[in-house]
């Protein structure tokens, strides 16, 4: 693995909050104003208003009661072309369609965690949505779920918002997803998915963003969590956990999903990026210029 630059010392400011059913800290080298810290407060509450299914005055719950065209918000572009981009490059299993999939597992708006024993793939993206780049045609009444890659991406709005105010020095932690930026790295423990008090290596994430994705975490019953095949409506069972390091956070989220149903090699148009896998069996698999180290 290539030489360890040297880690950034912790920053002196920090926030920590709650949003999108997660906690959140944010770490600046400067202090956040109040006019930043209200335009960041502001820019989550309108994407969880826009995109979450937890919510009975969302946009994503209007279009699961009923079919139609609907505008968009400006930063729907980006998030639904990588989740074509996803769909396509593991044929169909990454999808925003797996929502009704996950209501009937029980992660649904009342957090019920029952299993209703009900099975059945998610719609054919082309069966269910048309997308322009500015209008969604719902061609039926659908449960849109961005759980894949949207906690990233609304790392990336915060952290656009944290630049626009002057800030070059920061880290945005949303629980698993975060971006960096500095003229340094932090580094990164990789939980073990099977024992959270240990982690099997430590990533260095210098200007770039990670995000992590485990079956182990949001998960219930006997088998049951979060990370859903839409082509069967069920749990993946063959990789357990996930890491990625990208760009941005938008990419690092999707590719963290999307690593639990494809090689890496099946997204390499979505540009460079470090990736670390781990199997049910306990083997572990990485791109060959993993920044960090690897214990396993």
């Amino acid at each position: 693995m290539p030489s360890r630059p040297t880690p950034s010392p912790r920053l002196p400011h920090r926030r920590d909050f709650a949003a999108i059913g997660t906690a959140w800290s944010i770490e600046t080298a400067e202090p956040v104003d109040d006019a930043v810290g209200a335009a960041i407060d502001r820019r989550i509450e309108s994407f969880d208003r826009d995109w979450s299914r937890f919510r009975e005055d969302s946009l994503v719950a209007r279009i699961a009661r009923e079919a139609g065209v609907y505008r968009l918000p400006p930063e729907a572009g980006p998030l639904l072309d990588l989740y074509r981009d996803l769909y396509e490059a593991t044929d169909g299993a990454v999808s925003p369609l797996v929502g009704r999939a996950l209501e009937r597992l029980g992660y649904d708006r009342a957090y019920s965690l029952r299993d209703s024993g009900e099975r059945a793939a998610s719609p054919e993206w082309n069966d269910a949505l048309a997308w322009d780049g500015e209008q969604l045609s719902a061609l039926r009444p659908v449960t849109l779920d961005v759980g894949a890659a949207g906690k990233g991406y609304l790392v990336d709005l915060v952290a656009d918002l944290l630049r626009a105010g002057g800030h070059t020095r920061f880290v945005v932690d949303a629980s698993g997803d975060l971006l960096h930026a500095g003229p340094d790295h932090t580094r990164v423990g990789l939980e073990h998915p099977l024992d959270a008090s240990k982690a099997i290596g430590i990533a260095l994430v210098g200007n770039r963003a990670l995000a992590a994705s485990a079956s182990n975490r949001r998960a219930w019953g006997n088998g049951l969590h979060h990370v859903i095949d839409a082509t069967t409506g069920l749990p993946t069972s063959n990789v357990v956990a996930t890491w990625v390091v990208a760009d941005t956070a938008l990419v690092a989220d999707g590719l963290a999903t999307g690593l639990f149903f494809a090689p890496a090699a099946a997204f390499a148009a979505l540009g460079d990026f470090q990736w670390v896998r781990m199997f049910s069996t306990g083997r572990v698999e990485h791109s060959a210029h993993f920044e960090g180290e690897l214990f396993v």
